[in-house]
């Protein structure tokens, strides 16, 4: 991943991370005011030994004296000095538990030990602690004093700070807690959001649709939440984003497949419920309305949406031309003020792929051809069925369907594929249902992401585009 790719998993992802963070922060808060409160109180012993004088005797007596406190660091939690502590004070503690209440330590190169004690009762603390470094005194000076008892110990240990009663608690540490709290909350809602994106293995971009595939991409359809009851959107709604994205998208259609001279093409999808049908009813509409003379045909013949989206009679249509029920000029319909016709797939067969691939569907394409600028065949998705791959190698042009958040990246892999394995050209790829909002929106005004179109501004009406110079338009009658 490249920097911009984790900053942006961190916009799509900061409501994830702030509310872990919360959480985070509330369970530090929690566990705070949850604990003991504990207190510390610290004595101080001075280590010192007996000397003549000299300089020599002072040197050895020093390092005499640092290897001491060493030694009786260590012997401060010992039963030896703790019990008579325990018998004084009357604790009601053996000596191992009281022990682990018990810090002793000497700073490096001195001839002091500190004595700290925790515990929940702040007097209690100090108490401890200046019994403890008292009961450590007293029984060094009886190690260390020597066999002739008239005579002075080598060692003397003196108590030189006296433990205080503490008054603010060392225990919890809450603003610790917290900021502890909020670190572990954020890096675990940063580490959530950046594995989910990892093994989120759908299409949401541009930029992921380009790591799997080299086909361009001729334009993006923006998310439309009321797509459904309104799903003719260029009539409908022409000044929408939605709208504007079929104006863009018939404006790249003029610039594929430049050599062609047949401009036909098959609309397909890796999956269902990507779009196709609403792309290329809306596809189509944008193009009579630039003066083409198109035909729409629903080639679906599984499960076939045109004549529901287009509110004409689908009872007859492609099947019934196919198996000689009806004529061509019987059964294609006008539809609206345009040069746009609708050929319905009619009753639904049962082999829709032999027919799809039969001479009668080759001879209609060619038919087609040489009376329409421009036709869209609407076919089922690649996965599930072999018909849009039968029908693309002999229509001459595939245009694949990604809907972005749904698409996953091996099922794009899977369609192209498919249309590579029986010799179907692809065209090129349609992205559709793109966010308006967050890192990966496509905006209105901003279509130009793709590498084509033009960016409109929001006032004034769309400018049209003038029909595609296509080369060669037949006007005979269908």
């Amino acid at each position: 991943m490249e920097l911009r790719d984790y900053i942006r998993i961190l916009q799509k992802s900061w409501m994830l991370i702030v509310a872990l963070t919360l959480v985070a922060v509330a369970a530090a808060s929690v566990f705070s005011m949850l604990q003991t409160p504990t207190f510390s109180a610290t004595s101080k012993v001075f280590v010192s030994t007996q000397s003549s004088g000299s300089t020599s005797d002072l040197a050895q007596g020093a390092s005499f004296t640092v290897a001491r406190v060493k030694t009786y660091s260590g012997l401060a939690t010992t039963p030896l000095v703790l019990l008579p502590v325990i018998d004084t004070l009357k604790l009601g503690v053996t000596a191992a538990e009281l022990a682990e209440n018990i810090t002793v330590s000497a700073p490096l190169d001195t001839s002091i030990i500190d004595v700290a004690v925790t515990d929940a009762d702040p007097r209690l603390a100090a108490d401890i602690a200046n019994a403890v470094s008292q009961s450590l005194a007293d029984t060094v000076q009886d190690i260390e004093q020597p066999n002739d008892v008239t005579g002075a110990p080598a060692v003397k240990l003196t108590r030189v700070q006296v433990a205080s009663v503490p008054s603010v608690p060392v225990s919890p540490n809450v603003p610790l807690n917290i900021a502890l709290g909020a670190l572990v909350g954020l890096a675990l809602g940063v580490g959530l959001a950046v594995l989910r994106e990892t093994l989120d293995t759908r299409i949401r971009s541009q930029r992921e649709v380009e790591q799997v595939t080299d086909l361009p991409i001729i334009g993006g359809i923006v998310f439309d939440p009321k797509a459904a009851e309104r799903p003719l959107i260029v009539h409908a709604d022409p000044r929408s984003p939605r709208a504007e994205s079929f104006r863009t998208l018939r404006t790249n259609l003029q610039y594929l497949d430049v050599e062609r001279v047949d401009r036909s093409f098959v609309v397909t999808s890796s999956i269902g419920s990507e779009g196709k049908s609403t792309t290329c009813a809306n596809l189509a509409i944008s193009l009579a309305d630039a003066g083409a003379r198109v035909l729409l045909v629903d080639a679906d013949l599984r499960k076939p949406r045109v004549a529901e989206y287009m509110n004409i009679e689908g009872g007859v249509g492609l099947t019934d031309v196919l198996v000689g029920r009806a004529h061509l000029d019987d059964v294609i319909q006008p539809w609206g003020r345009g040069q746009l016709f609708v050929l319905p797939a009619g009753h639904i067969p049962p082999n829709p792929s032999e027919m799809l691939g039969s001479a009668g569907m080759a001879s209609l394409i060619q038919q087609f051809n040489s009376t329409f600028d421009i036709v869209i065949f609407d076919c089922p998705p690649l996965l599930p069925v072999t018909d849009a791959a039968i029908l693309a190698k002999s229509v001459g042009g595939a245009i694949v369907i990604v809907a972005a958040g749904r698409t996953q990246k091996n099922q794009l892999t899977g369609a192209i594929a498919a249309l590579d394995k029986v010799g179907a050209p692809i065209s090129g790829v349609v992205m559709t249902m793109l966010p308006t909002k967050g890192p990966d929106a496509h905006g209105y005004g901003h279509y130009g992401q793709y590498g084509y179109g033009q960016t409109y501004g929001d006032t004034g009406p769309a400018p049209e585009v003038a029909a595609p110079n296509y080369s060669r338009r037949s006007r005979a009658n269908v």
